[in-house]
């Protein structure tokens, strides 16, 4: 269980790693960056990496509250036995 758990989130790290970026972006915001790294800003990749971190962030805290209720749950069923 524990090797595959690992071989999982192996898998997992591997393929984010090799996912290209993603233009997360509205229209306007897409405009004001592209015009910032035209005239040799670095904003516009920054803003880029800012939103695809505030999307990602959710499903983090969810997957770790779930960890933890898993982890417990188990426990609990020890001292049951």
């Amino acid at each position: 269980m524990k090797n595959r758990l690992i071989s999982i989130l192996s898998l997992f790290l591997f393929l984010s790693v090799l996912t290209p970026d993603l233009p997360a972006q509205c229209p306007m915001c897409k405009i004001g960056a592209e015009s910032n790294l035209r005239n040799g800003g670095t904003a516009g990749n920054g803003l880029n990496i800012g939103i695809l971190y505030l999307f990602v962030m959710p499903y983090l805290l969810v997957g770790g509250i779930g960890y933890v209720w898993w982890k417990n749950r188990k426990k609990e069923d020890e001292i049951e036995f």
